[in-house]
């Protein structure tokens, strides 16, 4: 059985003792390590112990109401890019502003620990160790954040010259799986979408990410965006499962054509 190493991340030792007997409380000795770790000042501590003990997972606080946690976070997804990073939100309203410069710094999910089990929580870092986006479940839910998202991305990059090292172009088939990704749709939905296998559509978004030299799901996307291999369309609802895709066509690039 894989063991996951969760790193709780956080200044008092009395919210990162909580989080370790809840989650030791929903899991079996056997299914995680969990650690604790003062992030320090400007975080050097945390990015110290992270390279210390390589953790598969770091569970870290968002700071609210001041969101310091999303610099923590975005040094994290820098200099560790193994290391999967889920943002923990003391926050009780439900915050598409949040939510939106949470998904900019590269963690793979958002937890409102107001809504939140124990065993809910355990589930998102079981599925975030088997390299799932569950991320994508908020973002879905709220498709204004993510046409945001997409759109925050045209704008950097409107105006730069395309990436002329990236020498190997999508294959239809790619740029449909990335699109599908674009939309905020997990490993499974895609999978589901396609009528091919899970184990499939994980393969073939890791030969994605080589092609394009990205660091992530999002970064793939936002490197598709810049070169046009993958639409941005407010009128797109994100997320929508489609019942058949092999005859749909969006725009003169045809992502969707056999």
């Amino acid at each position: 059985m894989h063991k996951i190493t969760v790193m709780i991340v956080d200044d008092q030792p009395f919210f990162r003792s909580g989080v370790r007997d809840v989650l030791a409380q929903a899991n079996s000795p056997d299914a995680m390590e969990l650690l604790e770790c003062n992030a320090g000042e400007n975080g050097n501590e945390a990015i110290a112990q992270i390279a210390a003990e390589s953790p598969e997972i770091v569970l870290l606080d968002i700071g609210y109401p001041f969101l310091n946690g999303l610099d923590l976070c975005r040094k994290i997804v820098r200099t560790f890019p193994q290391t999967k990073v889920v943002i923990l939100s003391t926050n009780s309203l439900e915050d598409g502003d949040e939510l939106f410069e949470v998904i900019k710094t590269g963690a793979v999910a958002y937890v409102r620990s107001k809504y939140c089990s124990p065993a809910e929580l355990a589930e998102i870092l079981e599925r975030t160790s088997r390299d799932e986006y569950p991320i994508n479940d908020s973002v879905g839910q709220k498709p204004k954040v993510a046409w945001r998202v997409l759109r925050q991305f045209q704008e950097m990059t409107s105006g730069v010259r395309k990436d002329d090292d990236i020498l190997i172009p999508l294959t239809s088939k790619e740029a449909q799986i990335l699109t599908l990704v674009a939309e905020g749709n997990a490993n499974k939905q895609i999978a589901t979408i396609l009528g091919i296998s899970e184990q499939t559509i994980k393969n073939r978004v890791s030969s994605i990410m080589r092609k394009l030299n990205a660091n992530d799901r999002a970064h793939a996307v936002m490197l598709a965006v810049r070169n046009g291999w993958v639409p941005v369309q407010p009128d797109r609802r994100w997320g929508r499962r489609r019942e058949d895709t092999s005859s749909e066509r969006l725009g003169p690039s045809g992502i969707y054509s056999n």
